[in-house]
C-alpha cells in the first residue's frame, strides 16, 4: 500500500527550499500558495515569486521538484508559477525583515551556499576519497568550496589532504576552517593531538560536534559545502537534517549487491528527513588492467540498481585504481594529480555532474532587486 502524502508533509518539504537572498525558506516567507495532492500521488503547488521572469525561477522550481519528488508515494510533481502582488510583494520583504531580525544568523553556512551530503549505508566503500576529490574538482571548476569532515569517530580528511595544521579561533572566537589546496577544511583530526587519537563520544556529542561546526565557524562565502558523512544513519545524519535543511545527499555504493541494499537505507533516511538524494555514486566500479581486460572485482550493476530502486540518477562510476589510495595516502587527490587517469576523470565528470544537478546560485537574483527597491521607495517616501 502506498504512503499517503499528506499537506504537512509537502510544506514540511518545502521548508528546505530557500531564497538565498532573503534567507529564509518559501513556506515561511508566503510563496507557496496551492497544495494539491491526488489520490495516486501527484502533487500541484502554487508557488508565487516576486516577479514571474525572477532569475531565481529555475533554481526555486528544481529545488521544490527535488524535495517533494523526496517524499515517499509522490509519483510526480507540477508548480504552477505566478508572480505576487504589489501587496504580497510588500508582505514578502516585511517577512523578511522579521526573520532576519528574530532569527539571525542560525548557522554560519550562507543560505547560498549549496550544501552536499555524501554518505553511504556502510564503511569502506570510499566514500571519504569521493568526498575529497569531489570537493577538489569543484574547486578546480572555478568555486569557492567548503569541506566538512563530518565522520567525528572515523576522521580522514585531514590525511587525504595532506594536512597536519590545526584549527584556530579569532578574537571573536569563530573557528578559521584550513585552507588546504584551496578549500576551508574542518574536520576534528585538525583538533586531537594525533590522528590516532580516539574519540570515544556518546551519539549527544557527536550531534553537538556538528552543531559546532556549523555554527563556530567562520565559513565565509561558499559555492558548495561538501559534508562527508559517517557510515550509516545514525545521529549526525539526523543533526544534519535539522541544522541545514538545504541540504541534499549523493549516495555513494560500491557495485556488490550486499552494499546496495544497505545504501539504499540511507535513502530512505534521507527522504524521511525531508532531504532530496541528488544522485547515486557507484564507486571501485571494475579494474582495468594493463593489457586492456576490465574485472568487475565487487560485482557489477549494484549502483544502477539502487539509482533505480530509489528513483535518482547515477551521476558517476568510478573505476578502481590504485592510485586512489595513493593520493589519499600521499595527500594528492587524483581528481587534481592525475586528472586524465581513468579514475581521475571520471571524479571530475562526476563533479560536473553534481553541479548540473545542483547548480550555484545567481549572486544577483530578482528578490535582492526586489529588496533594494522597496527599500529605495520607502527611503522616498519617507
Amino acid at each position: 500500500m502506498a504512503d499517503v502524502i499528506t499537506h504537512d508533509d509537502v510544506l514540511k518539504a518545502l521548508r528546505g527550499v530557500f531564497d538565498p537572498e532573503l534567507g529564509a525558506d518559501i513556506v515561511e516567507l508566503g510563496m507557496v500558495q496551492d497544495v494539491d495532492i491526488t489520490p495516486t500521488g501527484g502533487v500541484t503547488l502554487g508557488i508565487a515569486l516576486t516577479i514571474a521572469e525572477c532569475p531565481m525561477r529555475s533554481q526555486i522550481e528544481d529545488d521544490t521538484v527535488r524535495k517533494v519528488s523526496a517524499l515517499s508515494g509522490v509519483t510526480n510533481v507540477h508548480i504552477d508559477i505566478r508572480a505576487m502582488t504589489q501587496e504580497q510583494r510588500s508582505g514578502v520583504m516585511e517577512r523578511a525583515r522579521r526573520t532576519a531580525r528574530d532569527n539571525a544568523e542560525p548557522t554560519r553556512v550562507d543560505p547560498k551556499t549549496r550544501v552536499i551530503a555524501v554518505g553511504s549505508g556502510k564503511g569502506g566503500v570510499g566514500k571519504s576519497s569521493v568526498s575529497v576529490n569531489l570537493a577538489v574538482a569543484i574547486s578546480d571548476l572555478g568555486y569557492r568550496v567548503g569541506l566538512l569532515d563530518a565522520d567525528i569517530w572515523g576522521f580522514s580528511i585531514p590525511r587525504m589532504l595532506g594536512t597536519t595544521e590545526r584549527l584556530e579561533a579569532n578574537d571573536e572566537k569563530v573557528i578559521i576552517p584550513v585552507d588546504v589546496h584551496g578549500i576551508a577544511v574542518v574536520s576534528t583530526g585538525l583538533i586531537v593531538e594525533s590522528e590516532e587519537t580516539a574519540l570515544m563520544w556518546r551519539g549527544l556529542m557527536l550531534s553537538k560536534a556538528l552543531e559546532q561546526f556549523l555554527h563556530q565557524v567562520a565559513w565565509g562565502e561558499l559555492d558548495y559545502l561538501i559534508i562527508d558523512l559517517p557510515p550509516g544513519t545514525g545521529d549526525i545524519q539526523m543533526a544534519l537534517s535539522r541544522l541545514l535543511p538545504q541540504a541534499e545527499m549523493v549516495v555513494v555504493t560500491t557495485p556488490q549487491k550486499a552494499a546496495q541494499k544497505v545504501a539504499i537505507r540511507v535513502a530512505d533516511m534521507a527522504r524521511r528527513s525531508y532531504m532530496p538524494v541528488v544522485g547515486v555514486i557507484e564507486n571501485m566500479a571494475g579494474f582495468a588492467c594493463g593489457h586492456g581486460e576490465t574485472y568487475d572485482l565487487f560485482g557489477s550493476g549494484g549502483g544502477r540498481e539502487l539509482a533505480e530502486a530509489i528513483g535518482v540518477p547515477l551521476i558517476g562510476q568510478i573505476p578502481l585504481d590504485a592510485g586512489v589510495v595513493d593520493g589519499g595516502d600521499s595527500g594528492k587527490p587524483i581528481a587534481r594529480s592525475v586528472p586524465d587517469g581513468a579514475a581521475g576523470a571520471a571524479l571530475r565528470a562526476t563533479a560536473q555532474r553534481v553541479i548540473d544537478l545542483v547548480p550555484p546560485v545567481e549572486d544577483e537574483t530578482c528578490t535582492a532587486r526586489i529588496a533594494r527597491l522597496v527599500d529605495a521607495l520607502e527611503i522616498k517616501s519617507a
